[in-house]
């Protein structure tokens, strides 16, 4: 799983192409780029473990995992602090 997600990183960082469809959106490959080459371990094993959270049936794999992955260094930190937070009130 942790080399899929790598090559489609790599697939993203190597293209040729001036905008990166993202969650039904263009986004500028450039910008794109820049995330994925800040990613780290800790940004794979958040998607890994919100992936086998997941209960529900993803029709498009590459393109969840690309928004997955765009959403990822966003989203990380409140991820987190939520988890926190649940298990401390629960």
């Amino acid at each position: 799983m942790i080399n899929e997600l790598v090559e489609l990183m790599v697939e993203v960082v190597c293209t040729t192409k001036n905008t990166i469809r993202i969650s039904s959106e263009e986004i500028p490959a450039a910008l794109v780029k820049s995330k994925f080459l800040k990613m780290d371990s800790d940004h794979i094993e958040y998607i890994l473990e919100c992936l086998d959270k997941n209960p529900s049936d993803i029709r498009n794999i590459k393109s969840y995992l690309l928004t997955t992955l765009y959403n990822a260094p966003n989203t990380i930190n409140n991820y987190y602090r939520a988890a926190v937070n649940h298990d401390l009130k629960g």
